[in-house]
């Protein structure tokens, strides 16, 4: 069985040859193995250090991004069986990772499965205690309801081309594909034995928005859920308290004192902004939402010849 190994690109050199130097290296007693880019539009060394490690290349246009569509484009042109997920900023732990995220599909145990995600040496504290609570060491295979992470995924092509991602949220495309497959009757996965090291060298402004767009995104998945201010001030104050208190106990509070107040004060008023944003997703937000390097970029340096994305939701 082939196994495609979908990356989606944009200016990622810096953490991509460890990426793709951990990938060409996975044991494959399992499954064979190929390598997809999925590229929007990158400027840096990104698409010179995919050549050089021999991947297969597709290209969608900026102005067409979204994380959906980005995959769909990356499965149509892939060949394998299986479709695995990584970020461009994620290094498999060990060579076994590929075999291991794929094997429940190969005994037909789950239809999409998801590795665990550990941080690195630069992840924030409270980054580090959110992957722990997410992705624990034990696996749930299968598991109850439809939480699921494209960071280190996989899916059956039969599983992918029943309903394929929905191109029209602004995140959380994994978690909308699983809760269409747990519907139909099939099962999702979480193998902690599949491990990933996922690098977030994100400033505060751009945690703040990744959350924002995650939540932004469960809102029209599941429109039942709200994110009230008193939820906002509740989860705020009990994770503080709670990252403190982990943080005393590992004697690590004086150096990580300042990093916790930032991380869930960004976490949830990026949750609590986005779940408020009812009116459809313009192209000026969706801009915001896909690019932050770029609006990120153009704060502090200023940048000529924006295009935002267009495509309405």
């Amino acid at each position: 069985m082939l196994a495609s190994v979908v990356i989606r690109t944009y200016n990622e050199e810096k953490y991509l040859d460890q990426l793709l130097t951990a990938v060409n290296r996975q044991a494959c007693e399992l499954v064979d193995l190929e390598v997809v880019i999925v590229d929007s539009g990158s400027t840096d060394n990104t698409l010179r250090i995919a050549e050089k490690h021999d991947c297969r290349i597709t290209h969608i246009k900026k102005t067409e991004f979204t994380f959906g569509r980005s995959l769909n484009v990356g499965c149509e042109f892939a060949k394998g069986d299986f479709l695995v997920f990584v970020s461009g900023h994620c290094i498999p732990v060990n060579e076994h990772w590929l075999d291991e995220l794929c094997k429940p599909l190969l005994d037909k145990t789950v239809a999409y499965s998801y590795g665990r995600q550990q941080g690195k040496d630069t992840t924030k504290y409270s980054e580090y205690r959110h992957f722990d609570k997410w992705f624990p060491e034990y696996s749930k295979l299968p598991q109850e309801g439809y939480f699921c992470n494209n960071a280190n995924a996989a899916v059956t092509r039969d599983a992918w081309e029943k309903f394929t991602f929905d191109e029209g949220l602004s995140g959380l495309e994994d978690m909308w594909l699983a809760q269409q497959l747990v519907n139909d009757g099939q099962k999702i996965g979480y193998v902690a034995t599949s491990s990933v090291y996922h690098i977030h060298d994100e400033s505060w402004r751009q945690v703040r928005i990744r959350y924002e767009r995650e939540a932004y995104a469960l809102h029209q998945i599941m429109p039942q859920v709200h994110f009230s201010f008193s939820d906002f001030i509740r989860y705020f104050s009990s994770s503080v308290l709670a990252d403190l208190g982990a943080a005393i106990r590992e004697k690590k509070l004086i150096r990580e004192f300042k990093d916790i107040i930032l991380f869930r004060f960004n976490h949830y008023w990026g949750t609590y902004k986005g779940n408020h944003q009812v009116r459809k997703l313009s192209a000026e937000l969706k801009y915001r939402y896909f690019y932050p390097k770029d609006v990120e970029k153009e704060i502090y340096h200023g940048k000529e010849n924006r295009s935002p994305a267009t495509n309405e939701s």
